[in-house]
């Protein structure tokens, strides 16, 4: 009778630990989908960001540009930015 009962024991201990190995794969699959998500989030942003460097930086070398184009002279005079009423 005694090795009945253990053979029972053993049998309980190995469904809750197939329950608990059931659970914690869930809990690893939940955890993957969260972190699939925030990587296809993250790889949004750094696209976006990227595009937007990009753009600045073509803006600023347009700005170069017209700088170096800019014919004015290269000092000005208060007295020539004083409106004609002075």
């Amino acid at each position: 009778m005694a090795s009945d009962s253990s053979h029972r024991a053993q049998a309980t201990g190995s469904t809750a630990s197939a329950d608990d190995t059931e659970r914690r794969l869930e809990q690893l699959e939940v955890r993957n989908g969260f972190a699939e998500d925030l990587l296809d989030t993250l790889n949004a942003l750094v696209a976006r960001q990227q595009t937007q460097i990009e753009r600045l930086q073509a803006e600023v070398a347009e700005l170069r540009r017209r700088r170096e184009d800019d014919t004015g002279p290269a000092w000005r005079s208060l007295r020539d930015e004083l409106p004609p009423h002075y």
